[in-house]
């Protein structure tokens, strides 16, 4: 299949030529200073045309960055409806740092070497890009990636996949204590915004979303049965959420008020769309003289409340909605007493 022929090249230096031939396959050439590398890159591309990973390398040569952004932008990125905007934000980015490239010059060490210089880049804060940003555009390009080698067939492995993701830090964890949480619902009680109430008494109670809440539809609610359904999620499944107890009858007493023709339940007062409440908000939380505070965190405040009432981690997950533990893992110092509760109780059964 190979063939090695001595050549001579211009200032008469001998040389050696390699030749690959394979039917089906356009001739491999080479030329090498050294006997042993020609006998070495023979015998590796002899073996890739065998395992049909020699294809791949010869599409990888043909494409670049670039070519590989826009195909993804227009073929894959359409279906990611709620994620779409930033990953092209950031695709964008990729393609005005490598986008020239081959796809079989990508390298493991050039991907790190944008990446370091992505979390050097400055923000509009005037900060650099936090760990967790810089991790969202290595992920944006490897599944890139991992398109284009496991569907499109143009490269043989993902060189994005082995590239070393930043460490974040902890997730953040402020929920308000009992003072600041009667102080916040008397000041949204008081809003001259008649949604602002019992949204924060929705999300204190379900740790839904403030998306989730304001997209909420009447349909959507059960008033008798008690019950949420979500039809659409940040995870893209579909989720049942429990209302009980102060939120029910919150809601119920905001379906008196019920506009004909607007089936937002949070609904503007001039359209049938979502209500924007963020002035409100920001006027309650001054008034209540509550600081470091995000609408977010309220979504962490029952999550909270969940863990110090004795709910499990993968209770947890299930009420915020959440695929796996990693999420919640952040509250388990709140549940400590539950736990050791549950240790306890396991220690009286087997040492009796």
């Amino acid at each position: 299949m190979a063939s090695i022929r001595k050549r001579k090249d211009k200032q008469g230096n001998l040389r050696y030529q390699v030749i690959v031939r394979k039917k089906g396959v356009p001739d491999q050439y080479a030329t090498f200073e050294r006997l042993t590398d020609a006998r070495r890159w023979a015998r590796q591309i002899e073996a890739a045309i065998e395992e049909g990973r020699h294809f791949k390398t010869s599409e990888a040569k043909r494409h670049t960055v670039t070519e590989l952004i826009d195909r993804y932008v227009k073929e894959i990125l359409p279906s990611k409806e709620k994620s779409a905007i930033d990953q092209k934000i950031q695709l964008d980015w990729w393609n005005q740092a490598i986008g020239t490239y081959s796809l079989a010059d990508v390298t493991t060490a050039l991907v790190s070497e944008q990446r370091d210089l992505l979390s050097k880049e400055v923000t509009h804060l005037g900060k650099p890009k936090s760990p967790a940003t810089v991790n969202r555009y290595l992920s944006a390009l490897s599944h890139a990636f991992a398109v284009a080698e496991q569907e499109w067939q143009w490269i043989d492995s993902n060189p994005v996949r082995k590239v070393r993701k930043l460490k974040e830090p902890r997730g953040r964890v402020r929920f308000l204590t009992d003072d600041e949480r009667a102080r916040l619902l008397e000041t949204c009680k008081q809003s001259p915004s008649r949604h602002l109430y019992p949204i924060v008494v929705l999300a204190l109670s379900t740790g839904m979303r403030l998306g989730e809440i304001t997209g909420l539809r009447w349909n959507d609610i059960n008033l008798n049965d008690g019950r949420i359904i979500l039809e659409e999620t940040k995870n893209g499944e579909r989720r049942l959420v429990p209302l009980v107890g102060f939120a029910l009858d919150a809601l119920k007493e905001h379906s008196k008020i019920r506009r004909l023709g607007f089936d937002y339940v949070f609904s503007s007062d001039q359209k049938n769309q979502p209500v924007i409440i963020r002035k409100a908000w920001n006027t309650a939380l001054e008034k209540a003289e509550i600081e470091d505070f995000r609408f977010h965190d309220l979504r962490h405040s029952a999550a909270s409340y969940l863990a110090m009432n004795g709910a499990t981690l993968a209770e947890i997950a299930e009420v915020l909605g959440h695929k796996t533990l990693q999420m919640v893992k952040r509250y388990a110092h709140l549940s400590e007493a539950h736990t050791a509760g549950v240790v306890e109780r396991m220690n009286n059964k087997i040492f009796k």
